[in-house]
């Protein structure tokens, strides 16, 4: 089933809302927790989720501030991304939440305002209003993923996860070009359970390369927040195998590849 626009978007508003609920009444001790071993504070998880939001926005609205950042992005990599998110993590707690709630309502009218059938360009390939929205779900679920880690917060599973399984599948292709690979022939299919107990179901049903499991956890796989070894998915082929070494739903490098839990 084609997710819809206003579906994503009442998605992604549930999700930030989670999140906004778990950090708005932190200390300042609580905003400096650290969330990830490269030292990002849960300032710097709500920095990039709003830095990335006014992207975003300004890729829909201010195509000329837009054409700048690629620029920068072109010549610097993601030492740009982290250079923005150390800078907005060092506004008061405070600002930057107001910050961030403000501007991801200004992006959810902005992608409801982009007329049928137009793409909107990005540091990938350029996308649709929902395809946006559905990169704006990923990256504000695994980022709050780690901040509810951090904080010793359960997460909620939810339906909704299947627009990052969707985005892991369907950036198959990118996983490979991202690391040199070439992309294998075989086509694989994707067969997932998903949290209300449903089957979830990519990819052509006679292909004989079939990744299987909780959909779930390969979310967790796909956003790189878990090792293969640590979740409840597996390959059935050499093709599906490989993928899962390297399996991810968002543009940019691959960043370090998570240990399995228990070593460091």
């Amino acid at each position: 089933m084609k997710a819809t626009l206003d579906g994503v978007l009442t998605d992604l508003a549930e999700e930030s809302a989670l999140l906004d609920g778990w950090v708005s009444d932190l200390d300042a001790d609580g905003w400096a927790t650290v969330t990830t071993p490269e030292g990002w504070t849960v300032a710097h998880q709500v920095a990039h989720l709003y830095w990335t939001d006014l992207a975003s926005l300004d890729a829909i609205i201010d195509p000329d501030a837009f054409g700048r950042s690629l620029r920068t992005a072109a010549a610097e990599g993601d030492g740009f991304v982290d250079r923005e998110a150390e800078r907005l993590a060092a506004l008061e707690p405070s600002d930057l939440l107001q910050r961030w709630r403000q501007g991801r309502g200004m992006l959810a009218s902005a992608l409801r305002g982009v007329p049928d059938g137009t793409k909107v360009p990005w540091f990938g390939p350029p996308m649709s209003p929902a395809s946006m929205a559905t990169a704006r779900f990923m990256e504000t679920w695994a980022h709050a993923h780690d901040v509810a880690e951090a904080l010793g917060r359960p997460y909620p599973r939810r339906d909704s996860v299947r627009h990052v399984v969707h985005l892991g599948y369907r950036t198959r292709a990118f996983a490979h070009g991202v690391r040199g690979l070439p992309l294998p022939e075989q086509e694989v299919r994707l067969e997932l359970r998903g949290p209300s107990g449903d089957t979830w179901t990519w990819g052509p049903a006679w292909a004989s390369e079939r990744v299987t499991g909780d959909a779930y956890d390969f979310a967790l796989l796909a956003t790189r927040r878990r090792h293969v070894d640590d979740v409840k998915v597996r390959a059935h082929g050499p093709e599906a195998e490989q993928w899962l070494t390297i399996v991810q739903a968002f543009a940019g490098q691959p960043g370090n590849d998570p240990k399995p839990r228990g070593r460091s």
